[in-house]
């Protein structure tokens, strides 16, 4: 897993508060270098403007200017890139920044010596290697890497659109993932909608797209469809799950043992989370960090993890869904 991965999650609240988490996920590869140059591409399209709170999740529609007051580029911390890109055919990547804010002038490194720069909206498009194989992609001043596999024109060849795999869970506001053939290279020509809302396109190309639902979607089985260049999937249904937090948001004392409950809505079945401490100088992740729970299941559904103070502060702890891949059902 990506150590980008994870949005921040502050207790800075009164005591016994439930809140929404808002939580990010992205994408870990394995790969090699590649040599073949990524040409740059300007992004000629609307602006969109993005922003994750330390609890709330705010999203701009897409439709918005891009951002008045976007964040500085030295705070970037997540690359979205798609998982698999098509060789020679476009594909689009976003870059967010440590509270999940799309972020504009941050410049991303590819392993073969090319770079490109984030524009006004947090995304750049771009053309695909000619090579077939897998290329690594960092942010720059990070040593984090994220890597997509090229597939070639023949792996990804079809007349419509084709979704292959897609979670059969998902957070109302994570970001998920679905793989097939037939999407648009260009984030924004890609038309997907969840209960008949459009959701965000965050990154795209012919084979994968990274979306994020809208923030009016309600927990429990939606039906998506996805469209591009008058092409249209059948439709399939995820269920998309709210998680909401309960603890105590007082600052943390040494040795004290504090609860964190997730509860989640939208299904009675149960789903794995992982729990990620982002301040161990104030506390400990009881079970090592990260830690993977099971939710309960059942009409009370939830998991609980815990947390041991190691000197006076507020911590930061994020907690995602852990999503899991399958073929679409109708």
């Amino acid at each position: 897993m990506n150590p980008t991965d994870y949005s921040l999650f502050r207790y800075m609240g009164a005591r016994g508060v439930t809140r929404p988490l808002a939580v990010g996920a992205c994408m870990a590869f394995i790969g090699m270098t590649i040599s073949t140059t990524i040409p740059r591409m300007p992004l000629h399209r609307r602006g969109l403007a993005l922003f994750f709170a330390c609890l709330i999740a705010d999203v701009f529609a897409p439709g918005a200017n891009p951002q008045r007051f976007p964040p500085a580029a030295s705070g970037a911390r997540t690359l979205l890139l798609p998982r698999r890109i098509v060789s020679g055919e476009r594909a689009t990547l976003a870059v967010l920044d440590v509270n999940g804010r799309l972020t504009p002038g941050v410049t991303v490194n590819f392993s073969n010596g090319d770079r490109l720069t984030t524009d006004a909206t947090g995304r750049a498009l771009f053309v695909a290697p000619l090579n077939p194989g897998v290329i690594y992609g960092s942010i720059s001043g990070r040593t984090e890497r994220v890597a997509t596999a090229i597939l070639s024109p023949s792996e990804a060849a079809s007349t419509s659109i084709e979704v292959s795999s897609a979670p059969r869970v998902a957070s109302l506001t994570d970001r998920a993932e679905l793989f097939g053939r037939g999407f648009c290279g260009d984030a924004d020509s890609n038309q997907v909608t969840i209960a008949g809302q459009p959701a965000i396109v965050l990154a795209s190309s012919p084979t994968a797209l990274v979306v994020l639902p809208s923030p009016d979607l309600q927990p429990g089985s939606a039906t998506v469809e996805v469209s591009c260049a008058k092409r249209q999937s059948p439709p399939f249904s995820i269920t998309f799950v709210g998680l909401n937090l309960e603890a105590d948001s007082s600052p943390l004392k040494p040795g004290e043992h504090r609860a964190v409950t997730v509860r989640v809505r939208g299904t009675t079945a149960k789903i794995a989370l992982d729990a990620r401490n982002l301040s161990p100088e104030i506390a400990e992740l009881s079970g090592g960090n990260p830690v993977r729970a099971m939710s309960s299941g059942g009409a009370e559904n939830f998991a609980r993890f815990e947390v041991v103070g190691q000197k006076n502060g507020s911590f930061l702890i994020s907690i995602r869904l852990v999503p899991s891949l399958d073929r679409p059902l109708p």
